[in-house]
């Protein structure tokens, strides 16, 4: 008996101390009559109260098959570095939508939400990084959730309708004022690192250049980075950036 329970004992410690490995999980969220899937990245051997980043993607990886979201920017590089160590919350946005719809907003911070309570994430440690039409929603979820996040990396995205017909543009600024003015006092104090590539043919350069303009102008703390010769993918640039992550780790709301 004696021998059985030393057994057990030690058989308890040895899984204690057994390390989690990072990886990817798959969840899903309802969000007003519709069912959504994500993807989750989980750190090694997580514990106590995470840091929690919501990454918005492009609109090529739009879709229902909860795989192409995880094809460009910060999931190949999660790949690359399996010890992030923050949760990060991966969702996709259905086809012929836009992160900045209202749906689609709503369902990112369902997903968020949901992470945060199963991952046990500090709440005063929540980051959101997007990029093209994810850089569009990072810049919506940001007016539309003032003081929910600590801060934002938010690459290539804009502000104000493109030349084509796509619904892709923060909604809600009134007709007579300028959006980059208002999108800056909208999102208050929230730090913002703003990067585009300096020969973007889809989204203009031009868009991140007001936005970082009218943000200096507020006061606010903003950082900017151009990607000289770089087209629309300045996102691997981007997140390669060494000093990233410790930029946006270092504040918290």
């Amino acid at each position: 008996m004696l021998r059985t329970l030393a057994f057990l004992t030690a058989a308890m410690v040895s899984t204690a101390g057994f390390a989690a490995p990072a990886r990817f999980v798959e969840r899903s969220v309802d969000v007003h009559g519709k069912t959504y899937r994500y993807q989750v990245f989980v750190p090694a051997d997580i514990k106590g109260h995470p840091a929690v980043v919501l990454f918005l993607h492009g609109s090529g990886e739009r879709g229902v098959d909860n795989r192409k979201q995880m094809s460009q920017g910060l999931p190949p590089w999660l790949k690359q570095h399996m010890d992030f160590p923050a949760v990060v919350v991966i969702p996709q946005a259905p086809d012929d939508t836009e992160w900045t719809d209202r749906a689609d907003g709503d369902m990112a911070m369902a997903a968020l939400e949901k992470s945060v309570k199963e991952f046990h994430g500090d709440r005063k440690r929540l980051y959101l990084t997007g990029l093209s039409m994810g850089g569009y929603g990072s810049w919506q979820l940001a007016v539309d959730h003032p003081g929910t996040f600590a801060a934002a990396a938010i690459i290539c995205g804009g502000v104000s309708a493109l030349s084509d017909e796509r619904a892709l543009y923060v909604h809600g600024v009134p007709k007579s004022d300028d959006p980059f003015t208002w999108v800056a006092e909208k999102i208050g104090k929230l730090p913002v690192w703003i990067f585009h590539g300096g020969d973007d043919n889809v989204v203009p350069t031009e868009q991140s250049r007001k936005m970082n303009a009218a943000l200096v102008k507020r006061g606010a703390e903003v950082k900017y980075s151009e990607f000289p010769g770089v087209n629309h993918g300045s996102w691997e640039k981007a997140y390669a950036t060494p000093e990233l992550w410790d930029w946006m780790f270092s504040h918290t709301r």
